[in-house]
């Protein structure tokens, strides 16, 4: 076969385009605690938050931070930001991590479990919203006993079906709840503290005496409701939930109020601390 006479130089082999390298994904203080008031970069950082093993529905890590002293046995679980509207609970939670990380005259040394914002993606909405992605109020989606019967019940009747307070369609159906759910059963918390607002009032549910007050909010224990926190883990699983109401969504208390709640709570601890600790939990 003929042999062309100049067949041309041979064309370089062409590069292939580099792999686009993936996104970053934005850390806590550059997302979800962004939107909480009184909380600084340097506050953020300082608190040392951890992706949890949860995440929300729109895949948003949950975020927490465990402050344990030496020997210590007694367990205590703080939370914030239940509802996504609450921004300031969010931010006393952060807050409490750093007096945390201080040194504490406690009869016991205490094992501090803090996350600080259940449902980021509520915090994160235009404007922020209480429920999840999903239209959800955590708060309501927890399985207390009979919720099937009770919780659309009092969604229907109670509320008129008020869709922030939409219980959800089963107990446990959204990940932020099962995510508290296994940290319950695998930290086996002495105490939950809830962090919520506005009413500006503290709240008991669960064994021991209730504290009588934390800074400015007076015990005004408010009754409970299907699928609830308190009513779950307070009334039908013996930890005692104390659930504080900030006075406003959208601004925290005075530094040195945040203070004097946080000293005042471990007054009280001090002084229920070895009841807790032998709860057998």
């Amino acid at each position: 076969m003929a042999m062309p006479l100049w067949a041309g130089p041979a064309k370089p082999p062409q590069a292939r385009p580099a792999a686009a390298a993936p996104a970053a994904q934005p850390g806590p203080c550059d997302s979800v605690m962004r939107r909480l008031p009184n909380v600084s970069r340097t506050l953020c950082t300082a608190a040392g938050l951890q992706p949890g093993s949860g995440r929300s529905v729109r895949g948003v890590p949950l975020y927490t931070r465990d402050v344990r002293q030496e020997g210590a046995k007694l367990r205590v679980l703080v939370m914030g930001g239940i509802h996504g509207d609450e921004l300031s609970s969010g931010s006393v939670a952060m807050h409490w991590i750093a007096l945390a990380m201080q040194p504490a005259q406690m009869p016991q040394p205490v094992h501090w479990r803090f996350v600080p914002v259940l449902n980021p993606d509520g915090v994160m909405q235009q404007p922020p919203r209480r429920v999840n992605a999903n239209g959800v109020d955590l708060n309501r989606n927890f399985p207390t006993p009979d919720w099937e019967r009770d919780a659309a019940s009092y969604w229907e009747k109670r509320t008129r079906k008020d869709p922030r307070r939409w219980p959800g369609k089963q107990p446990l159906s959204e990940p932020e709840t099962r995510y508290l759910h296994e940290q319950m059963q695998s930290f086996k918390p002495h105490l939950i503290v809830a962090i919520h607002a506005p009413y500006g009032v503290l709240d008991f549910d669960g064994p021991s005496v209730p504290p009588s007050k934390l800074g400015r909010l007076y015990l005004d224990q408010v009754g409970i409701f299907p699928g609830s926190l308190g009513n779950y883990g307070g009334v039908h699983k013996g930890v005692p939930v104390v659930t504080i109401e900030l006075p406003n969504s959208m601004r925290t208390p005075l530094d040195a109020e945040m203070r004097q709640m946080w000293l005042d709570l471990l007054r009280w601890m001090g002084e229920k601390a070895v009841g807790m600790g032998n709860a057998g939990r």
